[in-house]
This record gives C-alpha cells, sequence and structure tokens, in this order.
C-alpha cells in the first residue's frame, strides 16, 4: 500500500506563510486595517478600523431610521451636501483600501513563498483590489449623478407648507420646457395629495376651457376681472398670452407658468404648492428607462397620423408598451377625443405610479435621472423632495380619486364655476373619507359596456377613468 510523501519541514512552513498571507487579504476585505493590527502598523489600523467602524454604524443608523420613517430616508438622499461628502468618501475610501491591500500583500511576505504561491497571491490580491476599488467608486458615480440631477432639478426656493392638509401640485404636460416662448401646455392636472396619508386626488382640467376666473388679486385677474373671455382663447392659451405680455409680470421669471398657475387656483378654488412641467420627448426616454409600462388597450391605438410613415395601431390586450407607443397612447386624438384622451393620461399615470418599483429605479438609475432631468422643470424645493417621495410612496397602491372637468358634466364654454368647485371638494372629501357619493347604476353601467377611443364609457355618458374613486379598476 503507496502512501504520500511527507512534506519537508520548508513546504510546511511554506504553506503556513500562504496561508497567512491570504487570510491577511481576507481579512483587509471585511476589516480594513485588521492585517495591520496584527502584522504591520498598528496605528495605521486603528485608524482605518475606526473609520471602517465609524462608516458601518453610521450607515446602519441611517438606515434603520429611513426603514422606520421613508421620510428620513429621502430627505438624507435629496442633501446635496450630504451627498457631495458621500462621494468624496467613496473615492477617497477606494484609493485608502486599495493601499491597505498592497500593505497586505507585503506583510504577507511574498518573497518567501513559492513561485506559484507568489502568483496565487499576486491575482487575489489584485482581483480583490480592483473589484473593491470599481465598486467604491462605481458607488461614488451613482452618488454623484443623484447629486447632478437634485441640483439640475430642483431649485433652492422655500419649502410650501400644506394648505388644508394637502399639497396641491400642478402637472402640465408640454412639447418642451416650461420657457419657451409661445409654449401652450398639452394637458393639466392638479394631484391633490393627503398631507399625511399620501391618497392622491386628480383633477384634471380640459385644455379648451372658456369663460373662467383667475386667482384674487393675481395679475391675470386685473387683466381680466370678468374672467378669460377672449375670442377663440383657451385655457392652454394662458401661457402664450402671458408671455407676450411679460412687462405685466415683473417679478416673475416664468410668465407663462405663474398665469396658468394662477387660472387654475381661480378654477379649482385650490392653492397650488408647486407646479411641475413636463416635457414629453423626456417622459417617453424615462418609459423606456423603467423598461416600459403595462397598460390595458381596450381598442386598437393609433401611433402617429395616417400620413406619418411610421403610423400603426397598438392591438388591442394587456400589453407592455415602449416610451414612444405609451406616449401616443396618452396622446392619440385620432379616432377619439380630447375627453377619452384624458381618460387615458390618468390609467398612464395610475400605472407609473404603481408599476415602477425600487428594484427597477436602482438598476436604471443613471438612465431614469437623465430621462427625468430633461423631462421634468419645476418649482419643487429641494429641501422639500424628501417629503414628497415618502407621501409618493405612501400612494403606491392606494386607490386614486379622479376628477376631470369635462363634459358631460362641465360646460367648458361657459363652465360653472360653483359647480366645478363643489365637484373638486367633494372628490377630495371622498378620497379622506369624509363623503361617500352615490354613482347612478345607469351611467355606471353605460361607462362599463361601452369604450370609446380605447377609453372605458362614451363622451355623452362621460369616461370611467375621469370621474372615479378608484383609477386603476377604470383602466
Amino acid at each position: 500500500m503507496s502512501t504520500a510523501p511527507s512534506l519537508t519541514v520548508a513546504e510546511r512552513a511554506s504553506r503556513v506563510r500562504f496561508r497567512r498571507a491570504m487570510s491577511l487579504m481576507v481579512l483587509t476585505l471585511f476589516l480594513p486595517g485588521s492585517a495591520q493590527m496584527i502584522a504591520g502598523n498598528r496605528r495605521v489600523g486603528w485608524v482605518a478600523l475606526r473609520i471602517w467602524g465609524a462608516v458601518v454604524g453610521l450607515g446602519l443608523i441611517a438606515a434603520v431610521m429611513s426603514l422606520a420613517d421613508h421620510e428620513t430616508g429621502f430627505t438624507l438622499l435629496a442633501n446635496t451636501s450630504l451627498l457631495l461628502f458621500v462621494r468624496l468618501l467613496l473615492m477617497v475610501g477606494a484609493i485608502a483600501w486599495v493601499a491597505l491591500f498592497m500593505d497586505a500583500w507585503r506583510l504577507g511576505q511574498p518573497l518567501a513563498l513559492q513561485q506559484r504561491q507568489r502568483l496565487a497571491i499576486v491575482g487575489v490580491n489584485g482581483f480583490l483590489s480592483l473589484t473593491t476599488a470599481a465598486v467604491m467608486l462605481f458607488g461614488a458615480h451613482v452618488v454623484g449623478v443623484q447629486r447632478d440631477f437634485l441640483i439640475t432639478m430642483f431649485g433652492d426656493g422655500a419649502s410650501s407648507a400644506a394648505h388644508h392638509g394637502r399639497y396641491n401640485v400642478l402637472l402640465m404636460g408640454g412639447d418642451s420646457g416650461a420657457d419657451r416662448w409661445g409654449m401652450r401646455p398639452d394637458s393639466m392636472t392638479v394631484a391633490s395629495i393627503d398631507a399625511e396619508t399620501g391618497r392622491t386626488v386628480l383633477i384634471s382640467l380640459p385644455r379648451n376651457m372658456q369663460n373662467f376666473p383667475f386667482r384674487a388679486g393675481s395679475v391675470m385677474d386685473k387683466q381680466f376681472p370678468e374672467g378669460f373671455n377672449l375670442e377663440g382663447q383657451y385655457l392652454n392659451g394662458v401661457s402664450t398670452w402671458a408671455q407676450d405680455h411679460t412687462t405685466l409680470f415683473k417679478h416673475s421669471e416664468r410668465a407663462g407658468v405663474d398665469a396658468t398657475v394662477s387660472a387654475v387656483e381661480g378654477i379649482t378654488g385650490l392653492k397650488m404648492n408647486y407646479w411641475a412641467m413636463v416635457n414629453l420627448g423626456g417622459f417617453r426616454e424615462l418609459v423606456d428607462a423603467v423598461g416600459g409600462v403595462e397598460l390595458n388597450v381596450r381598442q386598437p391605438i393609433p401611433v402617429g397620423l395616417p400620413t406619418d410613415s411610421y403610423f400603426h395601431y397598438i392591438d388591442p390586450g394587456t400589453r407592455k408598451l415602449t416610451g414612444q407607443e405609451t406616449l401616443w397612447f396618452a396622446r392619440a386624438r385620432y379616432d377619439s377625443d380630447d375627453y377619452s384622451r384624458m381618460a387615458r393620461q390618468k390609467c398612464v399615470m395610475s400605472a407609473m405610479l404603481n408599476q415602477v418599483s425600487p428594484q427597477s429605479a436602482l438598476t436604471n438609475f443613471q438612465a431614469i435621472a437623465n430621462a427625468s432631468s430633461e423631462m421634468v422643470s419645476t418649482s419643487v424645493p429641494g429641501s422639500d423632495v424628501g417629503r414628497l417621495m415618502a407621501l409618493a410612496v405612501k400612494a403606491k397602491g392606494q386607490p386614486i380619486t379622479t376628477l376631470s372637468l369635462v363634459p358631460p358634466m362641465i360646460n367648458t364654454a361657459q363652465p360653472d364655476i360653483a359647480l366645478v368647485q363643489r365637484k373638486v371638494k367633494e372628490s377630495i372629501a371622498r378620497a379622506e373619507g369624509t363623503l361617500k357619493a352615490p354613482v347612478s347604476r345607469k351611467s355606471k353601467r353605460a361607462k362599463q359596456q361601452s369604450v370609446t377611443g380605447g377609453s372605458v364609457g362614451t363622451l355623452k355618458d362621460g369616461y370611467a377613468a375621469n370621474e372615479s374613486d378608484d383609477l386603476a379598476a377604470s383602466c
């Protein structure tokens, strides 16, 4: 019976040194500075371990606080000064960690090892150094993208307190940024958000509304005390009119937006906290960045116009649409009408709110940040981002109440403003659970059985998504 040859004393010693060298590098991976504490400069090791312990401890505290209170987490993520510090810390940390790996390799006495052991040590050390540095530098890059995104998107204005327990944000959609000369908002929706629960009411205003008042005391109210009654002018033309008369808005950098906000406040009776202008081209890129959005396509929806070379239809069914398809789903008026389109736009908002997961946001972070910075200009200050993001998390999964100020309920040519404001109050009360309004069986049945232009309902009876206590169920 043959036996394996016994190892010499030198070979056994070489193996011990090899295991020791490997252990020093593994210790450096999990406890930076521990290798120096064991076999090197203890002062360097002590400093590195204390810094590592402090970073891990602060990270755990921040994580626990964020889990206990989402607003705290979002506030930390929206603090540009903190993000700059974290970015610098990651960059310096990457360099320092690589230096510790190199020193651990030195402490392992590679020249005392056999050739194949030296090669293995070099390979492991190089892999750990490069991997650790790459992860930390990529983290620094992501933090930098987040910081640049916040600086680009949000201002440093004053925070706005909730009005009657709600934050009201005017969302406007257009083909360009808020400063484009002659720009007309293609869509206008007020998101009224409960400051405690996040329960949201979406109130849409038709672009073709006429003869409406402005907020009392505003520049536009002084110019049109009897309401916006210019012949052939609609709500979406307020912005253009204001940009043609910027001298009236002496203290405003965005006359068109400010005039539109005063119109929406005069119509709804709600005071706006903030506004956001959505560039629809950027919206297309945002949908692509999150991997598309799943929508219930009830009828063929045209993409483009018959004269366009790319004209085609989105087939009915539950489909995951690209950014281009989602944009046309929300905007198409061919074989449809404005009010059906408004209903589809609400369905897109609901799908985006409920389908964009934290996982997709993290894995596509840079693409989302780039698309968002091109998509939105807003008056929301950076100091309020954490609060609003926390409310968005609360709103996710909750029913969304909707109200559209459109026929047959509202005559857009001669709107009954008292009726409009009463309907707004009722919708908010239903969302808050203080009012339960009955829905006529005839109207409900008609909306369920009919589909027009891709939206459930008819122009005569109204579209389900335009007035609903559960938007997702109406889509």
